[in-house]
């Protein structure tokens, strides 16, 4: 462990009067399943939908509520997992008709990933047949039923982000009282070991200024215990990036073609040349130590097999002095970062 104000400021440890998960370091994590399915069910039963033009619709029962929700602390920085099936089953009348229409409304797939809930999916059903039941249906489908369903769905995560992760994350020391302290820390280096990475003979290329640049190429296979999707999400989603490195990532909330990048403080910037749903992402990447204007070429390649999901990572036109730290930065800064912070070096299918 390293001693008080050496090391990483990364890797420090802070004392805290409680003694619990000092400087928010671990990961720490909350289970809102429970509540949440108690919130959903409290928030849709007898739920009135209302279009003075066309009806109206009661929502009578919560048929179903499948998934998880969890509130996680990493770092002093929180993310929210959720992912739920919804079944709702309703009845309702057409403006100045008797007749009773019953039908459901199945959301098939709400989570982290709709960004907007238009995006969330609204299907309705109905169990009875005729005129009035093709209205409501559309009503429900597109029209205020569906604009109000997914209000609902989004009060549901407005609750559970400002109820729900109360005391995820803790003071640090000397902010008990909101005030907080500053100490100054040293950097260095970790030895780690280089059986994975193979490097190729040095060869020249040229860099932008016009000058010379003796350069490697870097190769490293990594094991992750998790699927491909969610390796591929670690590697392109922004939030999940400024999760395991612990910083800000300035781009796009999704990698994409075309799109740039600026890691770690800026230490780390390129632009994402390729982009390939779970199996592909092709970079220009250079570190800021790098001569001005150089760039290499990063390919990272994932396979999932039964047992776990393999990372190829292929590195060309690496400055030579810069092969070995280079090599570190990725093993320590994005492997074992990743295998700590999201468990993918211990999770099991």
């Amino acid at each position: 462990m390293a001693k008080w104000g050496e090391g990483d400021p990364r890797w420090i440890v802070e004392e805290r009067p409680d003694a619990t998960n000092v400087n928010n370091w671990h990961w720490t994590e909350k289970n809102a399943d429970a509540w949440s399915k108690s919130k959903i069910k409290e928030m849709f039963t007898n739920l009135v939908i209302e279009d003075t033009k066309i009806g109206n619709v009661v929502v009578e029962e919560v048929e179903k509520v499948e998934g998880e929700a969890r509130v996680n602390n990493r770092k002093g920085k929180l993310i929210f997992f959720y992912e739920w099936e919804i079944t709702l089953k309703w009845k309702g009348h057409v403006n100045g008709n008797d007749t009773e229409v019953t039908g459901k409304v199945e959301i098939p797939n709400f989570s982290e990933e709709h960004t907007d809930m238009k995006d969330v999916d609204v299907d309705v059903q109905l169990t009875t047949k005729g005129p009035e039941s093709d209205v409501l249906k559309e009503m429900m489908r597109k029209g205020l039923g569906a604009t109000t369903i997914r209000s609902t769905l989004e009060n549901y995560l407005t609750s559970l982000k400002t109820e729900y992760a109360t005391g995820v994350i803790l003071p640090k020391k000397g902010q008990e009282n909101g005030q907080a302290t500053t100490k100054s820390t040293t950097t260095s280096t970790t030895r780690m070991n280089v059986s994975s990475a193979t490097l190729s003979m040095g060869k020249v290329d040229i860099s932008s200024s016009g000058t010379k640049l003796e350069v490697n190429d870097i190769k490293m296979e990594e094991r992750m215990k998790c699927t491909g999707q969610e390796l591929f999400n670690a590697l392109t989603q922004r939030d999940m990036i400024q999760i395991f490195t612990n910083s800000e990532a300035k781009m796009a909330d999704t990698a994409a073609a075309g799109g740039t990048f600026e890691l770690l403080g800026g230490g780390i910037s390129g632009k994402y040349l390729e982009v390939v749903p779970f199996t592909k992402i092709t970079q220009e990447w250079r570190l800021k130590t790098w001569p001005s204007g150089h760039y290499s070429k990063v390919e990272l390649l994932i396979s999932q097999t039964k047992e776990d999901t393999k990372l190829t990572l292929t590195q060309a036109g690496v400055p030579v002095k810069e092969v070995e730290s280079t090599r570190q930065g990725w093993q320590r800064y994005y492997f074992e970062a990743m295998k700590r912070t999201f468990g993918f070096g211990s999770m099991l299918f």
